[in-house]
């Protein structure tokens, strides 16, 4: 008795683990798709550039040291601010047409009897008349046509400004940058993040650099409150439609 229980036990718990595998499967879509700002791997594996003090007095009427008189404000150290110009376009079109036809004819007659009784010509002639009343005929026709066309249109933008902190100097003199900023009005919170590798050779002389001179870059914008929930769709909608088959 204790054997048969412990084999339901054991059942019992492999079910549940299987029923969990498949619910996990059915809800990995469910999930809003979200962007990851951990720095790339070169990043990370690439060491910082050292600071090098090439002068020896750092009082220069030139105003030398880590902030010259004559130099312009672009960022140069970590923890400086670049100013990140968003800038981006996305525009794309797509048309197909697709189409097949199919055509099957079958024939099959035939009757029923043999012409059994070799040269006997008065069994021949008996079977060929039973086969002129059971003739069978079979005839079958099949016909298939599918034809399909779709176009998609795209055409979006998305233009703003955003301050980024300089997080790492390579030691190749990139700059990896991180900036985030929160706007919240009436309720509705506004959220944008940036990261990315940029060059110091394409800032401006005013501090700016175009979100097209990043590398790697990740830019996010969302939008959180009652607007933003109201036109998401329900967990137990997303449920259905993630396990529903047709």
């Amino acid at each position: 008795m204790l054997e048969i229980s412990m084999k339901k036990t054991i059942l019992t718990s492999f079910m549940l683990y299987l029923a969990i595998l498949s619910f996990n499967g059915c809800t990995a879509g469910l999930t809003d798709p979200e962007i990851n700002f951990a720095p790339p791997a070169y990043v990370e594996q690439m060491p910082s550039r050292e600071k090098k003090q090439d002068f020896a007095s750092t009082g220069s009427i030139f105003g030398q040291g880590e902030n010259p008189l004559f130099s312009d404000h672009k960022a140069m150290n970590v923890n400086d601010i670049v100013t990140v110009v968003i800038s981006e376009t996305a525009k794309s079109s797509n048309t197909g047409a697709k189409q097949l036809s199919e055509s099957d004819a079958i024939a099959l007659g035939g009757g029923v009897f043999s012409n059994i009784g070799g040269a006997n010509g008065g069994i021949r002639g008996a079977t060929a008349k039973a086969n002129g009343f059971t003739d069978i005929g079979f005839q079958s026709n099949s016909t298939s046509n599918y034809k399909g066309k779709g176009s998609a249109t795209k055409d979006a933008s998305f233009t703003t400004t955003v301050s980024a902190r300089v997080v790492k100097i390579l030691k190749n003199g990139n700059y990896f940058i991180s900036g985030r900023r929160e706007i919240l009005i009436d309720d509705q919170k506004q959220i944008i993040q940036i990261s990315g590798v940029i060059s110091p050779y394409d800032i401006d002389q005013n501090n700016k650099i175009n979100s097209a001179q990043m590398s790697d870059a990740k830019i996010l914008y969302k939008t959180e409150g009652d607007v933003d929930r109201a036109t998401k769709q329900g967990w137990g909608t997303k449920l259905i439609e993630a396990v529903w088959p047709f």
